[in-house]
């Protein structure tokens, strides 16, 4: 199947990316600008969440900008007026800020979600839009790999509020009839990711130790699994499930059935950065309370359905992510 941000399919069309100057919407975002799309990007720029306006550096001439919170439904129904798609990335997205204080992930990831699609059912009810939630909402692995209709047991307010903001995306699409994709993306990582806390992404967050270093800590033995998937290929499946009929109304994951373990991932950080060193922690009483333990996706229904699974290697997505960091690093250290 081609590549759709270089078919054409995607040019002229009209689209929001909410939360677009963080790591995956400023992705999204660059990806349309390049397919010729015509995008405009919405951010309220809260501190600590990743938004960087260097995330659209070479494209910032072809991506409108509006400093917005997706909160303001009156705001979000100008946003959404005339758009052919809607990509809702705004939320709150670290799991280890939840357990402190658990009201942003209720009011960002579910008011600010109810926000966006009460806009679109009001003023631009076929827009599609297209959501990214967290593997985190089915909590521990019941079985190996984890198929969209495993049971969803999340053992943080974080994800629960994902799968309450999945479930409200759900209700507009069977009850309004909003066209929607729903998507639950696993262990993303690459370039443009902020890198100031250890609050987002643990992969970045290990390159960011090593360039700094900084030991590797790696829990436990460093052998549980997980499937970290490259951005680009996490765009490309973004993209792949938007513009395919048959992704309306489904529940995606969006991973990788061929895992790597903690170890694996220090290993190929240290390829790049061959002086860094691994240590091994216990975990503390409360991340081993809500460690999900091995998790993987089964990634058949997306395949069936876009004929998409990513391709970059682990060690090539940390290569890549390493050296952008090393071009880049006062833009996010």
């Amino acid at each position: 199947m081609s590549d759709p941000r270089r078919d054409g399919r995607w040019a002229g069309k009209r689209v929001l990316v909410t939360g677009g100057l963080g790591f995956i919407g400023s992705s999204v975002a660059r990806a349309l600008a390049e397919a010729s799309a015509d995008v405009t990007v919405a951010d309220a720029m809260l501190p600590e969440f990743g938004g960087n306006l260097f995330n659209l550096e070479g494209v910032r001439d072809r991506v409108r900008v509006n400093f917005c919170d997706v909160r303001d439904e009156h705001l979000m129904a100008l946003m959404v007026d005339g758009m052919d798609v809607v990509f809702h990335l705004a939320a709150q997205v670290s799991h280890v800020k939840s357990m402190s204080d658990p009201y942003p992930d209720i009011d960002i990831n579910i008011k600010g979600t109810a926000a966006v699609l009460e806009a679109v059912r009001k003023v631009n009810p076929r827009a599609l839009v297209v959501r990214t939630g967290t593997r985190g909402q089915y909590g521990a692995a019941t079985r190996l790999p984890v198929s969209e209709d495993a049971p969803t047991h999340p053992k943080g307010l974080h994800e629960i509020s994902h799968l309450t903001a999945e479930k409200i995306f759900q209700m507009y699409h069977e009850v309004h009839g909003v066209p929607v994709v729903m998507l639950r993306l696993t262990n993303i990582y690459g370039p443009r990711a902020q890198m100031r806390s250890s609050h987002f992404g643990v992969a970045n967050w290990l390159m960011r130790l090593a360039l700094d270093g900084t030991p590797i800590t790696l829990f436990g033995d460093g052998l549980i699994q997980r499937d970290f998937v490259y951005i680009d290929d996490c765009i490309d499946a973004m993209l792949r499930c938007a513009e395919t009929p048959a992704c309306n109304g489904q529940v995606i994951n969006v991973g990788d059935d061929h895992p790597s373990t903690f170890r694996d991932l220090a290993a190929a950080i240290r390829a790049e950065v061959p002086q860094a060193e691994v240590v091994f922690t216990e975990f503390t009483p409360e991340r081993r309370a809500q460690e999900p333990g091995h998790f993987y996706s089964d990634i058949s229904r997306i395949g069936s359905l876009v004929g998409w699974r990513p391709t970059t290697p682990l060690r090539d997505g940390v290569r890549e992510a390493i050296a952008y960091y090393r071009q880049h690093r006062e833009r996010y250290w």
